[in-house]
């Protein structure tokens, strides 16, 4: 059986039950308890998340967190740039450091006048968009597989999937992205 690591923040844990599901009898799934967060966070917690536990299937994914905007400062939480290098880090320690096949979720869309009314920081979708851009150039250049969710949950209808915070999915949501991910899994290793 198929030890696969899926690291990212809420959206991960409301598809990863849908992900154990798609996949038993196939793969053994593991994901933190706590939200990912930031891409400063999982790469502070990567040994313990991912390198230690040696898994052969690594499905990856940070930046809801990384992209918002502090109301009162204006500044992101973790600037683009930083986010790049922070990227780059995460999968060369993951590629050099263990056996496992990476792939890079790209960071799910926001409905920005649904989620600004809700949370003390700001998303917006131009800098969901940006981030995934970087962290597409990054993938790229390493020759990580990306899973575009992103792409997913627009032609599904993003407005029908989210909840009214703008930014987390409702349960046919986390079913779509669950059995993305599980597809996505099973295209790199499962099968093979």
């Amino acid at each position: 059986m198929v030890h696969l690591v899926l690291i990212g923040d809420s959206i991960r844990q409301g598809y990863q039950e849908v992900v154990a599901q798609e996949l038993a009898g196939e793969a053994c799934v593991f994901g933190p308890q706590q939200n990912g967060g930031t891409s400063a966070n999982v790469l502070a917690h990567l040994d313990d998340w991912v390198i230690e536990r040696k898994p052969e299937i690594v499905h990856l994914n940070c930046g809801l967190h990384d992209l918002g905007i502090d109301r009162v400062s204006k500044e992101k939480a973790v600037p683009l740039d930083q986010y790049v290098e922070n990227i780059d880090r995460i999968f060369r320690r993951i590629l050099q450091e263990t056996e496992a096949t990476l792939i890079w979720a790209s960071t799910t869309p926001v409905n920005e006048q649904w989620h600004t009314r809700q949370k003390p920081f700001d998303r917006y979708e131009a800098d969901v968009e940006a981030y995934n851009r970087a962290a597409r150039e990054v993938a790229e250049r390493m020759s990580v597989p990306v899973n575009d969710l992103f792409e997913a949950v627009m032609r599904a209808g993003r407005d029908r999937l989210l909840s009214p915070d703008g930014v987390h999915f409702t349960k046919d949501g986390s079913a779509l992205l669950g059995k993305a991910v599980a597809s996505a899994v099973r295209a790199r290793f499962c099968s093979s």
